[in-house]
């Protein structure tokens, strides 16, 4: 039988000491959210974010939107991956940690790739929009109830080929568990079916983090 592996913090430990070494900023970005309890959830793992930069600089993606930004760590780690005229443009509802990761950002020295726009994300995806902005990759991590919402309108801002890759898909593995029926979990399960049904992309969930969806416009 096929085993698959499960990557605890001890494996994840093992996989960043045999990988390259994270930013500085990265490890304290790590530590401030492991000081806010449960929230530290809400942060991408080490295994996305190393994916990620191996992502961006295969692809040679420039121009990224990010849907979700708490603290700051997944912006910062795919703005150290950016070429020089690379931008990252984040929407974030909440002001307090926006604030809080734009300071990681300055002290990270990326800050010039990285524009903010608070307020409801589907408000300034509208926004965006109307200004005739294309993305090479988006990345989705916000409020679930809305998932479907922000990839409908995502797919008109990626750009030919482009990534659309959204995180939580397999919700702490909930979603195959047929005992588990609580409203977020139908609604990822509801997300991952749309996902399937829809022939203007590629698809493949991978199982880092919590699961990450990749999507690439056909």
């Amino acid at each position: 039988m096929i085993k698959n592996l499960k990557i605890d913090e001890n494996l994840e430990k093992y996989i960043r000491e045999n990988s390259y070494d994270l930013h500085p900023v990265q490890k304290n970005i790590i530590e401030y959210n492991n000081s806010l309890g449960n929230q530290k959830k809400m942060q991408i793992s080490v295994t996305q974010s190393y994916f990620f930069q191996f992502l961006i600089k295969t692809n040679n993606i420039k121009n990224i939107l990010e849907i979700g930004t708490f603290t700051g760590y997944s912006a910062l780690t795919m703005a150290l991956a950016l070429p020089k005229n690379g931008k990252i443009t984040c929407l974030d509802i909440n002001e307090e940690t926006s604030k809080k990761a734009l300071n990681f950002f300055k002290k990270a020295k990326v800050d010039n790739l990285i524009e903010f726009k608070i307020g409801p994300a589907l408000k300034s995806l509208n926004e965006i929009k109307q200004q005739n902005l294309f993305f090479d990759m988006i990345f989705i991590d916000a409020d679930k109830e809305n998932y479907k919402n922000y990839f409908n309108a995502c797919f008109s801002l990626i750009k030919n080929t482009g990534f659309i890759i959204i995180d939580n898909v397999l919700w702490h593995g909930d979603v195959a568990d047929p005992n588990k029926n609580d409203k977020l979990t139908s609604i990822l399960r509801e997300f991952n079916s749309f996902l399937k049904k829809d022939d203007r992309i590629e698809k493949t969930i991978l199982p880092l983090g919590d699961g990450i969806t990749i999507c690439r416009k056909i």
